[in-house]
Formats: structure tokens, sequence, C-alpha cells
């Protein structure tokens, strides 16, 4: 989906091609249930949720304009398969059976979100993790293989889009993302 579809305030969001990496990277095609932590403008579980019909999206949120941002474009998009949770995580996370977890911010709390996904998540299910700070990244890193987590990759994305300037043209670099997926493996018998 192209980011101008969507309604955006001053709430960040992840960009289209970032986002399509992660909804690549989340393995939704038999999922049932994601959780996106930090939803920001809800751009991640707005779009699984129209590629996905039979998939159940849980958006976590905090900031009361990110929350109006989601309800907007959920009308906007006439999605009725997503849930918003308003609240900190990891207080309001929920405790359920889950295939999929995207992790878009942490507020701090980023230990035990990967905690929380790693009780939860189903056996081979998939956490993706979004971030701009490398300390970020490497903090994960670091927990995602303390847990247990299984299949750890990153990459980082670094997208240019053409635009104008002046008579000619270039490409105007955005902020590099760093993009981690893993899997909760099997449970051992």
């Amino acid at each position: 989906m192209k980011d101008e579809l969507f309604i955006r305030g001053d709430v960040p969001m992840t960009k289209e091609e970032v986002r399509v990496l992660t909804i690549d990277w989340l393995n939704l095609e038999n999922a049932r249930t994601l959780v996106d932590v930090g939803a920001g403008t809800g751009s991640i579980c707005i779009e699984a949720s129209l590629r996905y019909p039979n998939l159940k999206t849980i958006a976590i949120e905090k900031n009361p304009e990110a929350i109006s941002l989601i309800k907007q474009n959920c009308d906007k998009f006439a999605v009725t398969n997503l849930q918003i949770i308003e609240g900190n995580a990891p207080e309001v996370l929920p405790t359920q059976p889950i295939d999929a977890v995207f992790v878009g911010g942490s507020g701090g709390a980023l230990d035990e979100i990967i905690n929380w996904a790693f009780t939860n998540l189903n056996p081979q299910g998939r956490l993706v993790l979004n971030f701009i700070l490398l300390n970020n990244l490497m903090e994960a890193l670091d927990i995602l293989q303390q847990v247990g987590f299984e299949n750890i990759e990153a990459s980082q994305l670094q997208v240019s889009r053409l635009t104008k300037l002046g008579k000619g043209k270039y490409f105007k670099p955005n902020n590099p993302t760093y993009i981690i997926s893993c899997t909760k493996g099997a449970v051992s018998e």
C-alpha cells in the first residue's frame, strides 16, 4: 500500500518499502493471530488485515493520537478484523496463543516484550522487530539469543525515493531501518 493512502499525523509510520519486507518476514499466510506492539498509525496491522482477511490482528498502542489514527484508518479501509488494545506494553499485552508478533515500538520495555512474545507465540511462531537506533538492534539481538529464539536474521534497509529538486531529480534518503526476524522453535518433548 502506498504511504499516502494512510491518514497520518505526527505519529511515526513504517514506510512502504519497510512495511512490505516486514509483513513478508512475518509469514502470515497460514497465521491466525498477529499482535502489533507499538502500532503507531497501524500501517503494519492494517495492511496485514487487508492482505489476510481471515487473520485476527491486535494493535497495542499507548499514544492517544496514534490510537485515533488507527481507528480512522480502520474506518477508511473498512478493516473489521483488527482489535485495538490501549495502554503500555507489556502491561496490556494479551496472554493467548499467537502466530506472529511485530514490534515497532517498545517504550523501553524490550526485554519484557521479547519474553512475552516467546511465552505466547505458538511453536514456529514468527517475531519481527524494526528499529532505527543501533543500540536497540544490538540489545534485541542479545535478548533474542538469551531467550532462545531461533533462525535470527537481521538486515539494514536503506531506501531512497526519487524526489524533485529544482529542474532535476535526486534520490532523497530515508533513515535506515534495522529489521530482525526470528522463530520460536518447536516445543521439545
